[in-house]
C-alpha cells in the first residue's frame, strides 16, 4: 500500500474527537495511537485489543506523525 493510500486512512472531522486527526473517522485519534506505541505496546498487542483496527491504521498514524514533524516552521501563539 502506498504512503498516500495509507494517509487517506487519517481523517479530520470536527464531529469526531473534537476535530483531532483520527483513524478512518473512528474514535481512535492519532495522538492516542502514538501514546499506545510510546508506552511500549506492540502493533500486535494493539491489534489484539482493538479488533476494528488493522496494521495499515498503525502505519498511517506513524506516517502522519512523521509528516507533521517535517513542517518547515512552528509558530508559538502569543
Amino acid at each position: 500500500m502506498s504512503e498516500s493510500n495509507l494517509l487517506n486512512r487519517i481523517t479530520l472531522n470536527p464531529e469526531v474527537c473534537f476535530g483531532k486527526p483520527t483513524i478512518r473517522n473512528l474514535r481512535y485519534s492519532v495522538e492516542w495511537m502514538l501514546d499506545l506505541l510510546g508506552s511500549g505496546m506492540t502493533h500486535e498487542e494493539i491489534l489484539e485489543d482493538y479488533e476494528d483496527l488493522v496494521k495499515e491504521d498503525i502505519l498511517a498514524c506513524l506516517i502522519f506523525a512523521n509528516k507533521v514533524l517535517q513542517t518547515k516552521s512552528i509558530y508559538i501563539a502569543s
